[in-house]
């Protein structure tokens, strides 16, 4: 079973995420579920969202505590949530950072996990515009079928016209492609 927790900002769209993620899962015949943490919801504060992927039935419907993959949808809740704490040991952070490739590589010696960095606030500009609190969900998603293989970006293209219609879908999509061409080949090991 493949457990991903995802940490953000309410409005940044991280429980929409998680069913998106679900839907491409279950459109790849596999099984899936996604369901958020329930907290005093507002635009802007720390929201976390949760998915399983499983090729058999899942009966565990409890949170997630120690994960196979993290995405951090906004690089603020990093010290304000401590999403890193949920990424199990081994496992795969995968943050919405301008990092250096040598400050990542230190944080994930440090928690031993591997961390990815990917600008998704800089893609959701290009595509977006300059926003408050930027559009990151779909962009990670891409970042996701890239680092994980656990679903293939066509299929996370497909869910997103379960979710968005016509210009936002198409927006939605190129932060996919354009996170998921950013990150391609670097695959976990």
């Amino acid at each position: 079973m493949v457990e991903i927790v995802f940490s953000g900002r309410g409005g940044q769209g991280a429980v929409t995420a998680a069913q998106v993620l679900a839907t491409a899962a279950f459109q790849e015949g596999k099984y899936a579920q996604a369901f958020p943490s329930f907290g005093p919801e507002r635009r802007g504060a720390p929201v976390t969202a949760y998915a399983r992927i499983e090729e058999h039935r899942i009966v565990d419907r409890s949170q997630i505590l120690k994960a196979d993959y993290v995405l951090v949808l906004d690089p603020n809740v990093l010290e304000t949530a401590m999403p890193l704490n949920a990424v199990k040991e081994g496992g795969c952070a995968i943050l919405n950072v301008d990092w250096s490739e040598r400050k990542i590589r230190a944080e994930g010696e440090v928690k031993a996990i591997q961390i990815f960095g990917i600008d998704a606030s800089a893609i959701s500009e290009e595509v977006y515009g300059k926003r408050p609190i930027p559009i990151t969900n779909i962009a990670m998603l891409g970042a996701f079928a890239a680092v994980s293989g656990a679903v293939q970006l066509d299929t996370i293209l497909l869910a997103v016209d379960e979710f968005f219609l016509g210009e936002q879908a198409e927006d939605a999509k190129r932060t996919a492609r354009m996170a998921f061409g950013k990150l391609e080949g670097a695959k976990t090991s």
